[in-house]
C-alpha cells in the first residue's frame, strides 16, 4: 500500500482532472492557460508530481471553480503535504506510518474508531498511555516511553479544534476490563471516557460480550472521512507488525458497512455510558 502522503496525492490529482473534465479543457489546454507544460499538468493528475498550494489556486482559477468549500478543501489537501506538523518534533521516535495516521486524523471531519485491545489514542489518559507503551513495548527507554505517550496526548488537541471532527468510537467490552497500569490507572481512564463521552461532537459505544463474535473481534480499525470529498476517506486496519492504509472505494465502503453493523449491535451511548461508570465502580471496591 502506498504512503498516506501518496495516497493523498494521487487522491488530488484525480479530483483537478475531474474538475478539467467538468471544464472541458483538454490537458494541453489546461497547460496552455497556466502557462505550463502539458507534462506538469500530466505529473499531477497522475500524482508522480507533488502539487502545491499555488499550483492548485491556478488550476482552479483554469478550470472557473468558484465552489468555495471546494478550493478550500482541495487547498488545504495540498498545503498538508508541505506543511510540518507538530509531530515533526518527535520524527526520531515515531515511524513514517505513525505520522501519516497523525496526519489523517488532523484533517478528517469525521474518526469512525473500532478498537477491540486497548482505549483508542485520542481517548487514552497520559497515565495510561505510558503504562500502555512500556507494556507493548518493553524494550523502549523511559525516554522514549515518555516521548510516544506525550506524542498520544497531543494528539487529542484535534478534538479541541473549531470545529472539532466527529469522533465515532466502538470499543469491545474487553477494552474496558483490560487492566493497563493497574487499579488507579484504569480507574482515572474509566472516568476519562464517561467525561469523553459527555462531549457534543464524542459518541462513545460499547459492543458487550454477551453480544458474541463480531467483526472487529479480529482487528481494530479507524476510518476516516472527509465529507466534503468522500473520495479521500481512508482506512488504517491495525495487524501485528504494523498498520495498512486501505483507500479503495469498495474497501473503505465495506469497512464503513462493518462499523455500522457494529455500532447497531453495540450499547445505545446512554447504556454505554452506565456500563462505564458499573466496572469502574466494580474495580473501585
Amino acid at each position: 500500500m502506498e504512503r498516506v502522503p501518496a495516497v493523498r496525492r494521487r487522491r488530488l490529482g484525480e479530483e483537478l482532472r475531474r474538475l478539467r473534465d467538468l471544464s472541458g479543457l483538454t490537458s494541453g489546454e489546461a497547460a496552455l492557460r497556466a502557462g505550463w507544460h502539458q507534462s506538469k499538468v500530466s505529473r499531477i493528475e497522475t500524482g508522480r508530481s507533488t502539487v502545491t498550494v499555488a499550483d492548485v489556486g491556478v488550476l482552479l482559477d483554469v478550470y472557473a471553480v468558484r465552489d468555495r468549500r471546494v478550493r478550500d478543501l482541495l487547498t488545504m489537501l495540498a498545503g498538508r503535504a508541505h506543511r510540518r506538523g507538530w509531530w515533526h518534533e518527535f520524527r526520531d521516535v515515531l515511524p513514517v506510518e505513525y505520522r501519516d495516521f497523525i496526519t489523517l486524523e488532523t484533517g478528517a471531519g469525521r474518526i469512525l474508531s473500532m478498537e477491540n485491545s486497548v482505549v483508542p489514542g485520542l481517548l487514552q489518559t497520559p497515565a495510561y498511555a505510558r503504562a500502555l507503551t512500556a507494556g507493548v513495548m518493553p524494550q523502549l527507554a523511559a525516554d522514549e516511553v515518555a516521548a510516544l505517550a506525550e506524542v498520544r496526548t497531543a494528539r487529542q488537541s484535534v478534538l479541541r479544534q473549531d470545529p472539532p471532527p466527529r469522533l465515532e468510537a466502538v470499543l469491545d467490552e474487553a477494552v474496558l476490563r483490560r487492566d493497563v497500569g493497574g487499579p488507579e490507572v484504569m480507574d482515572g481512564q474509566l472516568a476519562h471516557l464517561e467525561e469523553a463521552a459527555r462531549l457534543p461532537h464524542v459518541r462513545l459505544r460499547v459492543v458487550p460480550f454477551g453480544a458474541g463474535g463480531h467483526p472487529g473481534v479480529t482487528n481494530s480499525f479507524v476510518i476516516f472521512e472527509f465529507p466534503q470529498m468522500p473520495e479521500l476517506d481512508v482506512v488504517v486496519v491495525d495487524h501485528l507488525t504494523g498498520s495498512l492504509h486501505v483507500d479503495r472505494t469498495e474497501d473503505v465502503a465495506a469497512y464503513t458497512a462493518a462499523f455500522t453493523g457494529l455500532r447497531a449491535r453495540a450499547l445505545p451511548c446512554e447504556e454505554s455510558a452506565a456500563l462505564i461508570a458499573g466496572i469502574r465502580a466494580g474495580s473501585a471496591r
